[in-house]
């Protein structure tokens, strides 16, 4: 079972959703669609815009990776496992063509 990898969002994404939902532009369900978002994150940054105003989220800072060794093995691995997908999506199709011409399709 594969988890997901966490996303993380930073202000200048934060704000425009934010400021459209106050601002009665979009409904939240929409909002949710449209970015992939849980209701319950998009609530949460609500509360803050709503306590601290357009300075919220000033202070963060996206995570910097502390070992580029470690990083660099990660993008390694993904970027291999993303290269054995595609062999195996091109011979699938390669396949699956030669399949449909035999069929007179």
């Amino acid at each position: 079972m594969s988890s997901k990898p966490r996303r993380i969002f930073g202000r200048e994404f934060k704000l425009p959703v934010v400021r459209q939902l106050i601002q009665g532009e979009k409904r939240l369900g929409q909002l949710c669609r449209e970015h992939n978002l849980a209701e319950s994150l998009v609530r949460r940054w609500r509360e803050q815009y709503e306590e601290h105003g357009e300075n919220v989220w000033l202070s963060e800072r996206l995570p910097v990776d502390c070992d580029p060794e470690a990083r660099i093995a990660d993008l390694e691995a993904a970027l291999g496992r993303t290269h054995l997908e595609i062999e195996l999506l091109r011979r699938a199709l390669e396949k699956g063509g030669s399949a449909a011409r035999r069929n007179g399709r």
